[in-house]
């Protein structure tokens, strides 16, 4: 259907191209003191040699696009084509011209000629140069294309990098952890253990996924506080909060991970100063709050997690994520995504 249209609004043009260069060719004519510039003879042959041409043109196009690519050498290809075109215009043109002349006598006749001619060779340049602008848009689009999704994969890994070398050092201190609690108090070991083994078992089944729903993220991550709240105790408090009318929106999966592991990791914490942690939403976003006590240096950090969390999502939406501190606190506001229901499932199985 779109081709159809298409075909048509390509004949129109060409008729509003033959009007428009009649009327012109009128006043020069007009001008020279010379009849019959505009007649509607003058229309329709223009009118059907110009589409007889531009069919021509086009079936040469996608011929040599076959025989002849870009790809095997572009100059010698749009030589080809430019030199089919005119020898075509020139034996065409010649036809054309000797069934026209008839309705001309003298000098007018010799001046339609010669500026059919011209309008013709003229039109065979111009003609393939449609074709060679569009072969060119067409590598300039796959190329931002490709790059794009060569940018969008190179971020991907970056991310999934982050949270593998963020798993393992997790992983070590709450098994250090652990080791402690089951001397001290085997109940709470157990417990800790339980939420332990749902904080992987949601990484492993999310690990292919683009989105998430919030409301499974944010089960995700009570387990991952309670961890680390067992393990700092009275030294990090957090608290979530969220509408019940967002818990259906999309969120990079363990993306609360990476900023709860970015602020522990970059803040100083003790009893009387406890790192204070909220996460909210707020509109169409998720805000993740926490109080600035910066380390004086912070091992293992190469300060790409928050960048590569930025990049990954500029490919998802257009709101960017904000990051912003002031005197006091360290802010990460997350766009919350709409996401189609087969990113959905139940998530009482990891509840």
């Amino acid at each position: 259907m779109f081709r159809r249209k298409y075909f048509w609004l390509e004949y129109v043009i060409i008729f509003a191209f033959c009007t428009i260069g009649s009327i012109v060719r009128y006043y020069i004519w007009d001008f020279l003191e010379l009849k019959g510039g505009l007649t509607y003879e003058a229309v329709l042959i223009s009118f059907v040699s110009i589409i007889i041409a531009w069919e021509v043109f086009r079936g040469v196009n996608s011929y040599l696009n076959k025989v002849m690519p870009f790809e095997q050498g572009i100059v010698k290809r749009i030589g080809v084509q430019l030199t089919v075109g005119v020898l075509f215009m020139s034996v065409f043109s010649y036809f054309i011209l000797s069934y026209a002349s008839q309705f001309f006598d003298g000098p007018m006749s010799r001046m339609f000629n010669i500026t059919a001619y011209a309008t013709y060779i003229i039109l065979s340049f111009l003609t393939n140069s449609i074709f060679f602008a569009k072969f060119f848009f067409d590598q300039w689009k796959k190329g931002v294309l490709n790059a794009e999704r060569l940018e969008r994969e190179k971020t991907q890994v970056q991310f999934d990098n982050l949270k593998n070398q963020l798993n393992p050092h997790f992983l070590f201190n709450s098994m250090s952890s652990l080791n402690g609690l089951i001397y001290d108090n085997q109940e709470l070991a157990s417990e800790f253990l339980q939420n332990l083994s749902k904080v992987y078992r949601y990484v492993l089944q999310n690990e292919e996924r683009t989105l998430v729903p919030l409301s499974g993220e944010l089960v995700f991550i009570r387990h991952f506080i309670f961890l680390l709240e067992t393990r700092f105790q009275n030294t990090i408090h957090i608290n979530v909060e969220a509408q019940p009318q967002l818990i259906d929106m999309g969120i990079v999966p363990v993306t609360l991970q990476v900023l709860l592991e970015n602020a522990v990791k970059h803040n100083r914490m003790d009893e009387d100063h406890p790192l204070q942690i909220r996460i909210y939403t707020e509109m169409d976003k998720l805000l993740v709050v926490n109080s600035l006590l910066p380390k004086k240096s912070v091992e293992s950090s190469n300060k790409k997690g928050l960048n590569n969390l930025k990049s990954l999502y500029t490919f998802l939406t257009d709101i960017p994520v904000e990051i912003r501190s002031t005197s006091d606190y360290f802010i990460v506001e997350i766009p919350l995504l709409k996401m189609e229901n087969s990113f959905l499932y139940d998530y009482k199985t990891v509840s």
